[in-house]
């Protein structure tokens, strides 16, 4: 499996390998990267994940984790290929491109998007639960809450 984003990258995941794991992408970029790949190879796009039933610090959790990757020309790149302005790539990343790359609320949210991902044709899609500070204790409970809501097979 390569950690495939772009054309080129699925390309050669394509040829060379048993698939693609992109991070931090999209529904839309999984629909694509299943055309690039075909329905032979394994497509595992990693999903982000903030399992918290307020919005607006869900946001702010999540923004914070975005934000990291919009100092890296590969992740912009791969943002714009996916639609995205350069005004959603400023101030930490727009409300509109955060929640395209991470799932926001409460598990039944979550199981909603992991589906939308399959649905484009994901095999599998990798969960990464985002607590702000990485608190293991609160992502093991996440992890419990989870494990019961998200579709399976």
């Amino acid at each position: 499996m390569l950690a495939a984003l772009g054309p080129r990258m699925l390309d050669l995941a394509r040829e060379r390998s048993a698939g693609a794991h992109p991070y931090l992408v999209s529904v839309e970029h999984t629909r694509r990267a299943r055309e690039a790949l075909g329905p032979d190879r394994v497509l595992a796009p990693e999903l982000g994940v903030v399992l918290d039933g307020d919005r607006a610090r869900a946001l702010e959790i999540a923004r914070a984790n975005v934000a990291n990757y919009l100092r890296l020309p590969n992740y912009t790149a791969n943002f714009s290929r996916m639609g995205f302005t350069e005004e959603d790539l400023s101030g930490g990343g727009s409300e509109r491109l955060v929640h395209a790359l991470i799932a926001c609320g409460d598990e039944q949210a979550i199981a909603r998007r992991v589906e939308e991902h399959l649905q484009a044709g994901a095999d599998h899609v990798c969960i990464q639960v985002i607590h702000p500070g990485g608190d293991e204790v609160l992502s093991l409970d996440a992890w419990r809450r989870l494990a019961t809501a998200l579709p399976v097979g």
